[in-house]
Protein backbone atom coordinates (compact mmCIF):
# COMPACT_ATOMS: atom_id res chain seq x y z
CA UNK A 1 0.00 0.00 0.00
CA UNK A 2 1.60 3.38 -1.01
CA UNK A 3 1.73 6.15 1.07
CA UNK A 4 -1.43 8.18 2.03
CA UNK A 5 0.34 11.48 1.07
CA UNK A 6 1.59 10.31 -2.59
CA UNK A 7 -2.07 9.47 -3.74
CA UNK A 8 -3.09 12.80 -2.40
CA UNK A 9 -0.60 14.58 -3.11
CA UNK A 10 -1.03 12.92 -6.81
CA UNK A 11 -5.09 13.85 -6.99
CA UNK A 12 -4.30 17.29 -6.12
CA UNK A 13 -2.09 17.13 -9.12
CA UNK A 14 -5.21 15.94 -11.12
CA UNK A 15 -7.56 18.34 -10.00
CA UNK A 16 -5.42 20.81 -10.68
CA UNK A 17 -4.22 19.96 -14.44
CA UNK A 18 -8.28 19.64 -15.16
CA UNK A 19 -8.24 23.17 -13.81
CA UNK A 20 -6.10 24.95 -15.93
CA UNK A 21 -6.16 23.19 -19.02
CA UNK A 22 -8.20 25.57 -20.65
CA UNK A 23 -6.11 28.47 -19.49
CA UNK A 24 -3.05 26.32 -20.24
CA UNK A 25 -4.15 25.45 -23.81
CA UNK A 26 -5.13 28.78 -24.72
CA UNK A 27 -1.68 30.22 -23.90
CA UNK A 28 -0.08 27.18 -25.39
CA UNK A 29 -2.31 28.12 -28.84
CA UNK A 30 -1.02 31.49 -28.72
CA UNK A 31 2.89 30.90 -27.90
CA UNK A 32 2.72 28.85 -31.62
CA UNK A 33 1.05 31.26 -32.92
CA UNK A 34 3.21 32.28 -35.90
CA UNK A 35 0.65 35.26 -36.94
CA UNK A 36 1.33 36.95 -33.50
CA UNK A 37 4.70 39.20 -33.26
CA UNK A 38 7.49 37.51 -30.89
CA UNK A 39 6.88 40.26 -27.95
CA UNK A 40 3.16 38.80 -27.57
CA UNK A 41 4.93 34.78 -28.27
CA UNK A 42 6.73 35.31 -25.60
CA UNK A 43 4.11 36.67 -22.92
CA UNK A 44 2.51 33.86 -23.73
CA UNK A 45 5.18 31.66 -22.68
CA UNK A 46 6.18 34.05 -19.67
CA UNK A 47 2.52 33.41 -18.46
CA UNK A 48 2.29 29.33 -19.13
CA UNK A 49 5.49 29.41 -17.34
CA UNK A 50 4.06 31.34 -14.01
CA UNK A 51 1.42 28.84 -13.86
CA UNK A 52 1.50 26.28 -10.88
CA UNK A 53 3.82 24.28 -12.04
CA UNK A 54 1.93 20.77 -10.68
CA UNK A 55 -1.10 21.90 -13.28
CA UNK A 56 0.86 20.21 -15.91
CA UNK A 57 -0.92 16.82 -16.60
CA UNK A 58 2.62 15.21 -17.26
CA UNK A 59 3.44 15.48 -13.67
CA UNK A 60 0.10 13.37 -13.37
CA UNK A 61 1.43 9.79 -12.50
CA UNK A 62 -1.19 6.55 -13.46
CA UNK A 63 -1.38 4.92 -9.83
CA UNK A 64 -3.55 1.97 -8.74
CA UNK A 65 -6.92 2.60 -7.09
CA UNK A 66 -6.98 -0.28 -4.96
CA UNK A 67 -3.41 0.15 -3.97
CA UNK A 68 -1.69 3.01 -4.63
CA UNK A 69 1.01 1.76 -6.51
CA UNK A 70 2.54 3.95 -8.94
CA UNK A 71 4.50 1.02 -11.08
CA UNK A 72 2.90 -2.09 -13.10
CA UNK A 73 -0.30 -0.54 -13.95
CA UNK A 74 -2.58 -1.38 -17.02
CA UNK A 75 -4.35 1.61 -17.90
CA UNK A 76 -7.74 -0.05 -19.04
CA UNK A 77 -7.93 -1.41 -15.81
CA UNK A 78 -6.83 1.62 -13.51
CA UNK A 79 -5.05 -1.16 -11.45
CA UNK A 80 -1.92 -2.45 -10.81
CA UNK A 81 -0.39 -5.99 -12.12
CA UNK A 82 -0.60 -7.39 -8.33
CA UNK A 83 -4.09 -6.15 -8.05
CA UNK A 84 -5.22 -7.50 -11.00
CA UNK A 85 -4.13 -10.89 -10.10
CA UNK A 86 -5.54 -10.74 -6.67
CA UNK A 87 -8.84 -10.15 -8.09
CA UNK A 88 -8.56 -13.20 -10.50
CA UNK A 89 -7.34 -15.40 -8.56
CA UNK A 90 -10.56 -14.75 -6.59
CA UNK A 91 -12.47 -15.24 -9.41
CA UNK A 92 -14.03 -11.33 -9.30
CA UNK A 93 -13.17 -10.28 -12.62
CA UNK A 94 -15.68 -12.46 -15.23
CA UNK A 95 -13.89 -14.85 -17.53
CA UNK A 96 -10.24 -14.34 -16.69
CA UNK A 97 -8.83 -17.06 -14.84
CA UNK A 98 -5.00 -17.38 -13.41
CA UNK A 99 -2.84 -19.30 -15.85
CA UNK A 100 -0.47 -22.62 -13.65
CA UNK A 101 1.18 -24.76 -15.22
Amino acid sequence: MAKKSSVEKNNKRARLAIKFAPKRARLKALAKDETLSPEERFNARIKLAQLPRNSAPVRHRLRCLLSGRPRGNYRKFKISRIALRDLASAGQIPGMVKSSW
